[in-house]
């Protein structure tokens, strides 16, 4: 299987609610990932890499590579009836009609109560996944809609035995991989977990010293290293670009329903240094791990601060694929340079969202941020306007707004351009 310099595969690995601080190569003491480490070694690994919210938000990111209010999206979920609209160019539409075999395995979670809004109508030559997200059927919500899985566009079993889910996902990704021939493909694996509730893979359950969430993302990493190996068995690992990361921080803290099936309130991922988890815009629910490898063109054991977005994947794939970008506005950037080491990332800044509202930028190492005003739980805030210098407070823990009033006065009048530029509301926070 010999491509194109210039025409890579393209493997991409997005894990649903993985943590900052989920992997060995991010620090963590006990959770073994010795096949996603491997990429960091033989790549490059972001530490200023950033996804959204929560998973719509971040999906819809990935596949338009532009901002959710840009696509009529406004919140965190298109609802039972919505989706991707059909004037957005999705990502494995330009990669298809740039020449690639386009495939996807797991959660979609951009719409799916009609076939034009399931994969295999939006680019993908194929899927076989959930429609969106594990936790969705009883007894972790009380629903009587079943969670089906999906084959293209037919349902295809229920119930789901989701300690075989990740299994079965690879099992077909291999088949994707090994059906390719010749053919440049685009392989997006979007795996349906550690998102609650915890189902590791038959063998891997009690092996971590992390516990449950331990053994599913050590099953998670068991799933990278025989799609790596396949890669490597047919001769395909030197032209192939592989990512891999998360679709927004650790859900901590979950609520009550989601604690069954031995599920504990301590098999919650972690962020490391960064303060906040999933669903909040502090660092620790927006930043994720990333890692990238490329052989000969990406290289080895290199590492970078600078700000990158799951948007930017977007541009990077459509332009390193010999794609098309659409007409309209597009807010990823090709980061094909920066990870190859030749320059700075393009990017300069990143803009946090609560739903359409724009609560935060980050310019450099300046982040401004209007803090939610939650009066209780774990993320309790005041309700002031909070400035973070983040290479030297990455935890947040400083609020230096009053000494730096230039500062707060220059991000303040970005977020307002941008919020109209886009359409978003901005928030309006206590001065």
């Amino acid at each position: 299987m010999v491509q194109e310099a210039r025409r890579p595969n393209i493997v991409l690995f997005f894990a649903d609610d993985l943590g900052y601080g989920d992997l060995g190569v991010q620090g963590h003491p006990t959770i073994r990932t010795p096949s996603i480490d491997s990429l960091a070694e033989d790549g490059v690994r972001l530490t200023s890499f950033y996804s959204a919210q929560s998973c719509v938000p971040a999906r819809i990111r990935l596949m338009t590579g532009r901002y959710p209010v840009r696509t009529g999206i406004r919140g965190t979920s298109v609802g039972g009836r919505g989706g991707i609209p059909p004037e957005e160019l999705t990502l494995a539409e330009s990669l298809s009609e740039a020449g690639y075999r386009t495939g996807m395995v797991g959660k979609w979670h951009l719409g799916y109560a009609e076939r034009r809004f399931l994969p295999t109508s939006q680019g993908f030559d194929s899927w076989f996944g959930l429609p969106y997200s594990n936790d969705m059927t009883r007894p972790w919500v009380q629903t009587d809609e079943p969670l089906w899985l999906y084959e293209d566009a037919d349902r295809v079993g229920h119930p789901v035995d989701q300690a075989r889910l990740t299994v079965r996902y690879t099992d077909r990704a291999v088949r994707f991989i090994e059906e390719s021939g010749s053919q440049p493909f685009f392989l997006y694996v979007a795996y349906s977990m550690p998102h609650l509730p915890l189902h590791p893979a038959p063998g891997m359950r009690g092996r971590s010293a992390a516990g449950l969430y331990g053994d599913v993302v050590e099953t998670i990493d068991a799933s990278v290293g025989r799609i790596l190996e396949v890669l490597r068995s047919l001769g395909a690992e030197d032209n192939t670009l592989v990512v891999f990361t998360s679709d927004n921080g650790p859900w901590q803290h979950p609520p009550e329903r989601m604690l069954q099936d031995g599920v504990r309130p301590w098999h919650v991922g972690s962020t490391g240094l960064l303060r906040g988890a999933k669903a909040t815009t502090y660092e620790g629910g927006y930043r994720v791990p990333f890692v990238a490898r490329w052989p000969g063109a990406i290289p080895p054991g290199t590492v970078s601060d600078g700000i990158a977005t799951t948007m930017d994947l977007f541009t990077t794939f459509v332009v390193t694929g010999g794609g098309s970008l659409p007409d309209h506005p597009v807010d990823g950037l090709d980061l094909l340079a920066h990870l190859r080491g030749e320059t700075r990332s393009p990017r300069s800044e990143h803009f946090y969202f609560r739903g359409s509202e724009v609560v935060g930028v980050r310019q450099g190492a300046w982040k401004l941020h209007y803090p939610a005003q939650v009066r209780e739980g774990p993320w309790k805030t005041g309700e002031v306007v909070e400035l973070f210098e983040l290479d030297s407070d990455p935890r947040e823990s400083v609020n230096r707004a009053a000494g730096e009033p230039e500062a707060v006065e220059r991000l303040r009048r970005r977020m307002v351009a941008f919020a109209s530029e886009v359409g978003a509301t901005l928030a309006d926070p206590v001065l």
